[in-house]
């Protein structure tokens, strides 16, 4: 009797966990997840957006980026839209260049960023959008990022050049701070709002989770004897 008890009570506990499990897994799976590319020369400042954005937080110890930084972040609230996005950070290093088309794949934002301080960094925007090979740019976001807004007394490049560029290529433009914050949350909300408008990802119909029950018969010694359990 003892064993019959055990079982049913391990039943009855291994129901409840694999519902709460199921249905947990089940809400997860109607969020929309968006994949966003970060590019850019090295020194730009790519990663300490990306820090800004995820954490709120600034480094002033530089560290390079070794072939791809990989985050996913999940509280996103866009226009009362739950969404999840994973975001890449490409390094600027010629060398990781050929790792380019392999993580742009199905990417539905991209980020060209150069700093405002560096003409070079923004003249090799052009070999970036070129290194695109295989995006088909009218179905991604693209947004031409102007970082280092707080160094503005050693700019090199004017926020009309920055504007022109990105207007040329129907893209949008901004100038943001990643060390004061300055322009980081009107950055993603823009290129965010802007994605949900073009790709609007229908969340999946709701799942039915069916619930079998099965019943199993246990021969104890000394004879035969039904027990029902769920498991």
């Amino acid at each position: 009797m003892i064993m019959y008890k055990k079982i049913f009570i391990f039943g009855i506990f291994s129901y409840f966990i694999n519902i709460n499990f199921l249905a947990s897994k089940n809400d997860d799976s109607k969020i929309p997840e968006y994949k966003l590319i970060f590019l850019g020369d090295q020194y730009v400042g790519k990663s300490c957006i990306l820090e800004r954005f995820m954490d709120d937080t600034f480094t002033k110890e530089y560290i390079a980026t070794i072939g791809l930084d990989f985050k996913t972040k999940k509280d996103v609230q866009i226009d009362n839209q739950d969404i999840h996005l994973s975001l890449y950070d490409m390094s600027g290093l010629e060398k990781y260049r050929n790792l380019i088309p392999l993580y742009v794949k199905n990417a539905d934002i991209i980020l060209l960023v150069y700093d405002v301080t560096s003409k070079d960094s923004f003249i090799h925007l052009s070999n970036w959008l070129e290194s695109l090979t295989n995006v088909k740019k009218e179905e991604v976001i693209f947004a031409v990022v102007g970082n280092k807004t707080d160094l503005n007394d050693r700019r090199e490049v004017n926020a009309e050049e920055g504007e022109n560029y990105a207007k040329e290529h129907d893209f949008i433009f901004l100038e943001v701070s990643a060390k004061t914050g300055d322009g980081i949350e009107k950055l993603f909300d823009v290129i965010l709002k802007k994605m949900l408008k073009k790709k609007p990802k229908l969340l999946p119909h709701p799942q039915v989770i069916k619930i079998q029950k099965i019943d199993k018969k246990i021969e104890p010694k000394g004879g035969k004897k039904d027990c029902c359990f769920c498991c």
